[in-house]
């Protein structure tokens, strides 16, 4: 799976809600996964870092959708294209 199946994956499954909410609100759902993720951390538990890591991912996602940000493109330009 690549990074575009990714966000379209979160796209069908989620941007109806997601656009329903706007973006601050979504961002801030990210915010609070990201302070989930940081639990995880201190905890040191594998299994639940990994599912904060992935709520992370569609969270980001759902963000990008949101703004029209192809998410792969836009990773590829940084730190791809950018070495050339």
């Amino acid at each position: 799976m690549d990074i575009k199946e990714i966000q379209n994956i979160i796209y069908s499954e989620y941007f109806e809600r997601d656009n329903a909410r706007g973006l601050f609100p979504t961002f801030a759902w990210f915010v609070e996964e990201v302070g989930e993720l940081a639990e995880a951390l201190l905890k040191g538990d594998r299994e639940l870092i990994e599912e904060e890591i992935a709520d992370v991912l569609a969270w980001l996602v759902s963000i990008a959708n949101l703004l029209n940000i192809d998410v792969e493109r836009a990773f590829i330009k940084k730190y791809i294209e950018r070495k050339s």
